[in-house]
């Protein structure tokens, strides 16, 4: 919780750096591109890693670099030396490490509690993280109004002595490997990870929705495009707004936590993906910061009931052997989505505005919800209580 602080802290504060370097919406957009394109890859690597060597050792490894990435940003922010290509090049190192820290720290979810308890262990997940994005913008907008913006990049590279303690504090954590032999990182170790994808058409239709929704509804760099130029409000302003789908999303994950089972689960995910897609388009024709506010709460909400059902499908019906690999290619989809979309934002409000931009992403999330829906009509039938392939290696 005390790291994804700092990390959002950072994410929105580059949004807000890059908006006083230029007034250009691509060069917003251009961050999802240097982030994307590591994350494609090395995606697949990071996940055949996961599966081979010693996850937590792998995720402080990973953990170290992101924070070296922030103190980089400091040092050069206090030096006032940063210009769009020093940001444009840590924040794709960032996301190298991220493309071997994410395969190797979900997989550690499973190898600590029984299955049955999975969809509240993401819950429980889910409010730190959401917890920890709300105070990261939030803190970051007063930190950048009264201290400046160097000292968000410092107290986000702090923030991850936090999660390195925790890595240590943890100890030995045991999981599977292939029944047959270890895994070698080799394409055909990759290969075996992608057919089983494409042989769990639940598990492949979560992750293209996922993909589409994202990728359309994706808007967070055109924030302070909204906040300065539409909205008229200042840094403390915006760093509620950043904050406030995390609101959304912490206050869902509290209520499903405290959830004994969630039945119908398909029809519950495209029904709450449809809801994020009207959130965002209301967000779109907002004119006040307290409507922009509410619709972004809903978003939050709805991303967040969305995110746990489609975790917890994905984790249960992957043996612990190749979840890594599973993760992995799920990685390209679920920070492929939002970060193209990104590009995708900064283009079409480029040509023609942040609003449509915004609008025309949230119809188009509901239209993929229509499709994914009719191509894969698995996931409607989806209940909850299909056989369970997953779970702690430890006893519960």
């Amino acid at each position: 919780m005390i790291s994804v602080a700092g990390t959002q802290m950072q994410v929105w504060s580059i949004f807000w750096h890059i908006r006083t370097l230029t007034d250009q919406p691509i060069a917003l957009g251009a961050v999802g591109l240097v982030r994307i394109i590591p994350i494609v890859i090395f995606s697949l690597i990071g996940g055949a890693i996961a599966d081979r060597y010693d996850r937590r050792r792998v995720v402080f490894i990973s953990q170290t670099i992101m924070s070296a990435c922030a103190l980089a940003l400091t040092f050069l922010s206090f030096r006032e030396l940063t210009s769009l290509w020093h940001i444009y090049i840590l924040t794709a190192v960032q996301a190298t490490a991220v493309a071997f820290d994410t395969p190797s720290r979900q997989s550690l979810v499973p190898n600590l509690v029984p299955g049955q308890d999975l969809p509240n262990a993401f819950s429980l997940m889910s409010i730190a993280l959401q917890t920890g994005s709300i105070v990261g913008p939030a803190l970051g907008g007063l930190v950048i109004a009264y201290l400046g913006l160097p000292y968000t990049y410092l107290i986000n590279a702090i923030s991850y002595l936090a999660v390195l303690g925790a890595l240590l504090l943890m100890g030995k954590v045991q999981q599977q490997y292939s029944p047959e032999s270890r895994v070698t990182i080799s394409l055909a170790s990759i290969r075996e990870g992608i057919l089983f994808i494409i042989n769990q058409p639940i598990i492949l239709a979560t992750m293209v929705l996922d993909f589409f929704a994202t990728f359309f509804s994706s808007a967070n760099t055109l924030m302070p495009i909204f906040a300065r130029d539409v909205l008229h409000v200042g840094a403390v302003e915006y760093g509620w707004l950043s904050a406030a789908q995390s609101i959304g999303a912490m206050s869902a994950a509290l209520i499903i936590s405290q959830l004994k089972e969630i039945r119908r689960q398909g029809p519950v995910f495209l029904t709450a993906v449809v809801i994020y897609g009207i959130a965002t388009i209301l967000f779109g024709i907002s004119k006040t910061v307290a409507f922009a506010f509410v619709a972004l709460v809903l978003a939050g909400a709805a991303d967040s009931v969305s995110t746990i059902i489609r975790n917890t499908i994905r984790q249960l019906q992957t043996p612990d052997y190749i979840r890594g690999r599973m993760i992995s290619i799920n990685q390209i989809f679920f920070m492929g989505g939002p970060q193209l979309g990104e590009i995708e934002a900064g283009i079409v409000a480029q040509l023609f505005s942040a609003p449509f931009a915004v609008v025309s992403g949230g119809f188009a999330c509901i239209l993929s919800v229509a499709w994914i829906a009719r191509r894969w009509p698995q996931i409607s039938r989806y209940n909850g209580d299909e056989a369970v392939r997953s779970g702690s290696t430890a006893a519960s």
